[in-house]
């Protein structure tokens, strides 16, 4: 699995297309920034970009943001062991102003523990920032 991270708008999508030259290999891209549900995975590369949004919308199913992470979790444990390259991109909203609401707190909060399942499951971490990615984890295997 390779997690992709990085502020809105800073480049994600297309530094993920041009990394796997996704323009030329055939791929899965899934958005949860405009489906909800999970997609049946049928490629050798899948992307699921908005893995935030995917957060929030288990939030709203679960009563607490642990079991939302707590189901996350499953999620990454099944997509561990898929034998095809499964890419998360998703937007770092744990930066700036804490919300006043108390959901989008609980929001902030699982997104929070759930990047972090994502990174320790992941054999690559990249970050992009301005375009610009940095790796902050690769296993070489």
């Amino acid at each position: 699995m390779h997690f992709v991270t990085g502020g809105a708008f800073n480049g994600k999508k297309k530094w993920v297309t041009v990394f796997y030259e996704l323009d030329k290999t055939p791929h899965q891209w899934h958005s949860f920034y405009d489906e909800k549900e999970l997609p049946d995975f049928t490629k050798n590369i899948v992307v699921l970009e908005g893995i935030e949004r995917y957060i929030r919308m288990l939030l709203e199913q679960e009563e607490t943001p642990v079991a939302a992470r707590l189901f996350f979790k499953k999620k990454l444990d099944g997509w561990q062991k898929e034998s095809r390259m499964i890419v998360m991109i998703g937007t770092d909203i744990m930066k700036g102003i804490v919300p006043m609401n108390a959901f989008d707190r609980h929001f902030r909060d699982a997104a929070g523990w759930c990047f972090q399942d994502a990174a320790e499951a992941s054999e690559r971490v990249d970050t992009v920032w301005y375009g610009i990615a940095e790796t902050i984890k690769e296993d070489k295997k």
